[in-house]
């Protein structure tokens, strides 16, 4: 070979070689996207829960849950068959409530709790479930990790989407009249 043809495949070889290599477009995802493939997701492991705790309810030979349009269990420890006065938005409750996990594990004994209705952040599934009970009462809900902390926990005690029993007692109602809700 001649030393031409030697020079002629080496400047090929270093033009190719230099070459920049072409950077990979990224792929778009709009936001709108993103969001809805996350709430689908969502919804999924929201029905995957509600399941897991209504099969682990229908094994309860004990008590007996009622199942709330606001996405809880509840079963009644202590009812009130002749009042009828429940807390509405505004009224001042006294409360003693315990968090367990769901198998009954404790994770906060018992405190007491001075609440106004829909007036403070609470615990959600709570918040709808004081509104269902007369003063006297106790009950336990069961409450589905979306309708407690959710996906963050509460960064103590409470885990990522864990489900939740909370036993509360309504110790006092007080109601309030004048308050414009």
């Amino acid at each position: 070979m001649s030393n031409t043809w030697i020079v002629i495949i080496m400047s090929s070889l270093i033009f190719i070689s230099c070459n920049a290599p072409e950077a990979r477009r990224p792929k778009k995802k709009t936001t709108s996207n993103f969001y809805k493939e996350v709430l689908e997701q969502n919804i999924k492991l929201n029905q995957l829960e509600k399941k897991h705790i209504e099969q682990h309810l229908s094994k309860d030979t004990v008590n007996s849950y009622l199942n709330s349009p606001n996405g809880f269990w509840y079963t009644y420890n202590k009812k009130d068959t002749i009042n009828s006065i429940t807390p509405v938005k505004g009224d001042v409750v006294t409360i003693s409530y315990t968090i367990t996990d769901f198998f009954n594990t404790p994770l906060y004994d018992k405190q007491t709790k001075i609440y106004k209705i829909d007036k403070e952040d609470f615990i959600p599934a709570l918040q709808d479930g004081i509104k269902l009970m007369k003063k006297g009462e106790t009950i336990t809900f069961v409450i589905p990790s979306y309708r407690a902390f959710g996906v963050t926990g509460d960064g103590e005690k409470i885990g990522m989407n864990q489900t939740l029993k909370s036993t509360l007692t309504l110790i006092d109602i007080k109601k309030v009249n004048n308050e414009i809700n």
